[in-house]
């Protein structure tokens, strides 16, 4: 695609929403905070459309993205806060300062190099990061925010080292045995903490072998909410509800859902 074409697409795309901002009897009257709650859902939404592959969804979920960012740059502009140029601006500036192996004389060959450098270069940023954990949003999932503080550590340095991160596995064992321990002293509280750690050190271990937790675990949602509608569906064509099925005979049925995976 030339960028003529690129650019007179986003300029009528432009031209759309601002004329939506000022005619649209909803559009116009939406602020930052009432568009918040529904740029959550939609990034869920591109999430779910990259788990999936469908392909048509990914881009639509993207443009609705892109819409909510625009719109975002356009309230703000009616502040006299900023505005879009902006917005590709100060984008641009910070690319190339977090690239220094690209645009300065930093080395950097490998994503684990690049990965150490940004922690470092963000510690230098101008009203960047003060720590290494600093950037970490509060308000991420408990099981994203896990990984990313992880991960961040990571970068910095605090990680299991390549040839004993095996031992990662007796973390993982440690943690829920003094899980276990407590479910057995009937200390909820307590539990509830151990249980958090046995969690951490889970996602971690992902981590370290190159799984994502979130993914992981969403590919696994759908797999069980595929095989629980089997179950339900085919306990409907039986005339029964699934509390009228035995355990048995809906294991059977989870059983065969799994072969139309």
């Amino acid at each position: 695609m030339e960028n003529k074409e690129l650019l007179d697409s986003f300029l009528n795309l432009l031209e759309t929403i601002k004329k939506l901002r000022k005619e649209c009897p909803w559009d116009s009257v939406q602020t930052p905070q009432t568009i918040r709650p529904l740029t959550i859902e939609e990034v869920y939404e591109l999430s779910q459309a990259i788990i999936s592959g469908n392909v048509k969804d990914f881009k639509k979920e993207l443009g609705d993205v892109l819409l909510h960012i625009i719109l975002y740059s356009l309230m703000a502009q009616e502040k006299n806060e900023f505005n879009l140029k902006d917005v590709f601006e100060a984008l641009n500036e910070k690319l190339v300062f977090r690239h220094p192996h690209i645009f300065g004389g930093y080395k950097a060959e490998t994503p684990e190099e690049v990965s150490k450098m940004w922690e470092e270069v963000k510690l230098k940023e101008k009203g960047g990061n003060k720590t290494v954990l600093a950037g970490i949003p509060n308000a991420l999932p408990s099981i994203i925010k896990a990984y990313r503080i992880s991960d961040k550590a990571s970068s910095a340095g605090f990680d299991w080292q390549e040839d004993k991160k095996e031992k990662v596995w007796d973390k993982v064992r440690e943690e829920l045995s003094e899980f276990e321990a407590e479910v057995k002293n009937m200390d909820s509280d307590k539990a509830e903490a151990e249980f958090g750690d046995v969690l951490f050190a889970v996602i971690n271990a992902g981590r370290l072998f190159g799984v994502n937790s979130d993914t992981a675990l969403e590919r696994t949602n759908q797999k069980f909410i595929y095989r629980f509608n089997y179950i339900e569906q085919k306990a409907k064509e039986q005339g029964k509800t699934l509390k009228q099925m035995t355990l048995e005979e809906m294991e059977t049925l989870w059983q065969e859902a799994k072969k139309f995976e």
